[in-house]
C-alpha cells in the first residue's frame, strides 16, 4: 500500500492507457520470416546476457572473440526496441512522457509496457529477438579501430547473473564445471574489461565509489533489512562494455552529422571546486587547483583517499561540486568519463534517449535519413533532451525519496540501540552519520550537550568551545538511535561515546582500512 501511495503522490502508473493497450494488440508475438531473413542472422554465435539475479528486461547482450591478429571482437547487441515502437504511435508517446523507467524496491515502473520490456524487446535465452549490434574490434591497449552499426537477428545462449559469473571468476568449481562452455568466454570478457578500465583511468575518467543500497522486502513488501549492494568484477564487465559501446556510437553520430540526444557533462564550476578544495585540505590531503580543474585531478583525489574513513564523505562533496550530467542534443563531451564524445545507445528498453538513438541509426541503415527527415530529427533531438533530462531528475528524486521511506521502516523498532557510522557531512545544526549499510540520519547540535558547539565553515567541522572537541567529516562514531520520522524521512541520531571524537587540530587518520579487493563497490546505472 505505501508503493501504491507513493506511486499516486508522484504521479508515476504502472498501467497503460487505452490507446497503448490497444496497439499493443496489433504487435505481433512471433518475429515474421521476412524481418527476421531481411537482418544479419547470429543464432550460431555464442552471446551472452549478465544482469541482476532479478531483472526482467535484459535489454543488452554480448559476445567476444579473440582474434588472430591479438586484437578483441567484442559485440553488444541491443534490443532494437524501435522496430516496435514507432515515432507517433501512442505507445511512443507515452514513452516520450515517461522518459525512463522507475526502480522502487521490488516495483518498477516502465517506460514501456509489459509485452516489449518483459517480452517481445527482452532477450531471453533461446528465443529469437531482433537487436541492433555494435560490433568492435578492440586493440589490446583498449582503443577501438574498427566497428559496424547493423540489425540482426540473435538468440542469446546463456542468461547470466553478477553473482554467478563472480563466482565462476573466483574459481567456484560447481560454476565452472556447470559453465564448462563459457568458462573461457567470460575469463576473456574479464580481461577485455580490465583492459578498457585501465585505457579509461589513464585518460581521467572519474570512478566513484559509492556503496548503493538494496532494499530487502518480505513477500507483503515490509522491508527486512537494507544491505550494502556488491559490486564485482562482473558487474564492471558489463559496464565497460556498455560505456565503450555508447562511446563508440556517439563518435558514428557525430562523424555522419546525424542527429543525437548526447549524454554530456560540463565541467564544474570554480567556486565549487574551490569549497571542495577547503574541505580536503584540513583533512590532509592535496588537491591542486588552478583555473580550470581537470578530470585526472579529481581522479587522483579519489585514488588517494580509497579504503580511508573519509572516502565516503569526501566522494559526496567531490560529486556535488559537479555539475550534474544531462541530455543534450549537442555533443559537449562528458567531463566524469574524459571522453569527447559519449551518448547512452545500450538501455532502450528503459530510456527514452537509447530508443531515439536506436531509430536514427534504424533509418540511417535502411537509408531513410532524407535531408528533410533530419532537418525534423535534428529538432526532435532537443525536444527529446529536454523532457529526458527532467523525467529522469524527477525519477533519481523519487528512487532516493523511496529508499530513505524504506530506511525509516527498517528502523522504527530499533529506537535506543546503538549504531556505527561514519560523519558524511557537517552543517550549522550538526552532523550527519552513515552507516555501513547506506542508512544516513542526523545528530543534531541541539543534542551535543556536552558543550557550546560552532560550525567552523572554512575547515567543515563542528568544535566545542571549552573542551575543544571536534566532529569532522570522515571520523567514525558510535551513536544512539534517537527517533525516526518516516512521514518526514528523518532519522536522529545522538553520541554514544562522546570521548572518540578527536581534539581540535590533530591529523585526521587516513590509514586505510582492512577490506576486501574482491569488493569495490560501484553502481551499474547509467552514467
Amino acid at each position: 500500500m505505501d508503493i501504491i501511495e507513493y506511486l499516486n503522490e508522484k504521479n508515476y502508473s504502472v498501467e497503460f492507457n487505452y490507446a497503448v493497450i490497444k496497439e499493443l494488440e496489433n504487435i505481433p508475438d512471433i518475429i515474421p520470416d521476412n524481418e527476421i531473413n531481411s537482418r544479419e542472422n547470429l543464432f550460431d554465435e555464442t552471446i551472452i546476457t549478465i544482469d541482476g539475479e532479478d531483472a526482467k528486461d535484459l535489454d543488452d547482450a554480448v559476445s567476444l572473440k579473440k582474434l588472430k591478429n591479438g586484437n578483441y571482437l567484442l559485440g553488444v547487441h541491443i534490443a532494437d526496441v524501435s522496430h516496435y515502437v514507432k515515432e507517433g504511435t501512442a505507445i511512443d508517446d507515452e514513452a516520450f512522457i515517461r522518459g525512463t523507467s522507475v526502480y522502487l524496491a521490488d516495483t518498477v515502473v516502465p517506460m514501456l509496457p509489459k509485452k516489449l520490456s518483459n517480452g517481445l524487446c527482452s532477450l531471453l535465452p533461446h528465443k529469437p529477438r531482433l537487436a541492433l549490434s555494435c560490433i568492435m574490434e578492440i586493440l589490446p591497449n583498449g582503443g577501438v579501430i574498427n566497428y559496424e552499426i547493423k540489425k540482426t537477428v540473435i538468440k542469446t545462449k546463456y542468461r547470466m547473473d553478477y553473482n554467478t559469473v563472480y563466482k565462476i571468476l573466483d574459481g567456484d568449481m560447481s560454476g565452472r564445471e556447470k559453465y564448462a562452455e563459457i568458462v573461457p568466454l567470460l575469463e576473456l570478457m574479464r580481461e577485455l574489461a580490465l583492459v578498457l578500465r585501465d585505457k579509461r583511468c589513464r585518460r581521467g575518467s572519474i570512478d566513484f565509489n559509492f556503496p548503493e543500497a538494496k532494499v530487502v522486502t518480505d513477500e507483503n513488501g515490509k522491508v527486512t533489512d537494507i544491505v550494502k549492494y556488491k559490486i564485482t568484477i562482473a558487474n564492471k564487465i558489463i559496464e565497460e562494455f556498455m560505456l565503450v559501446a555508447n562511446e563508440t556510437v556517439a563518435k558514428h553520430l557525430l562523424n555522419n552529422d546525424l542527429p543525437g540526444v548526447f549524454r554530456i557533462h560540463e565541467e564544474p564550476e570554480s567556486e565549487k571546486i574551490t569549497r571542495l578544495a577547503g574541505v580536503v585540505k584540513p583533512l590532509g590531503y592535496k588537491f591542486k587547483l588552478k583555473e580550470t580543474v581537470s578530470p585526472k585531478a579529481m581522479q587522483n583525489l579519489l585514488f588517494e583517499i580509497t579504503g580511508t574513513d573519509a572516502e565516503l564523505a569526501i566522494s559526496t562533496i567531490m560529486l556535488r561540486s559537479m555539475m550534474k550530467a544531462r541530455y543534450c542534443e549537442e555533443n559537449l563531451g562528458h567531463f566524469g568519463l574524459a571522453a569527447q564524445h559519449y551518448c547512452h545507445f545500450t538501455s532502450p528498453i528503459r530510456r527514452y534517449p537509447d530508443l531515439f538513438v536506436h531509430r536514427i541509426l534504424s533509418m540511417e541503415i535502411k537509408g531513410e535519413l532524407t535531408d528533410e527527415i533530419k532537418s525534423v530529427m535534428f529538432v526532435n533531438a532537443k525536444r527529446a533532451a529536454l523532457q529526458s533530462s527532467e523525467t529522469e531528475a524527477d525519477a533519481v528524486i523519487a528512487e532516493r525519496d523511496y529508499v530513505d521511506y524504506k530506511a525509516c521502516e527498517f528502523m522504527s523498532d530499533k529506537i535506543g540501540q546503538k549504531f556505527s557510522g561514519v560523519i558524511s557531512s557537517t552543517t550549522s545544526f550538526g552532523f550527519f552519520v552513515q552507516m555501513d549499510n547506506t542508512v544516513e540520519g542526523l545528530v543534531r547540535m541541539v543534542d551535543l550537550d556536552d558543550d557550546y558547539y560552532e560550525f567552523d565553515e572554512n575547515n567543515f567541522v563542528l568544535f566545542g568551545k571549552r573542551s575543544d572537541k571536534v566532529y569532522k567529516i570522515g571520523d567514525r562514531i558510535d551513536v544512539i538511535l534517537s527517533k525516526v520520522n518516516t512521514e518526514l524521512k528523518q532519522i536522529d541520531f545522538v553520541p554514544y561515546k562522546e570521548k572518540q571524537i578527536k581534539k581540535r587540530g590533530e591529523k585526521t587518520n587516513g590509514t586505510r582500512r582492512k577490506h576486501s579487493k574482491k569488493s569495490k563497490h560501484k553502481g551499474r546505472r547509467s552514467k
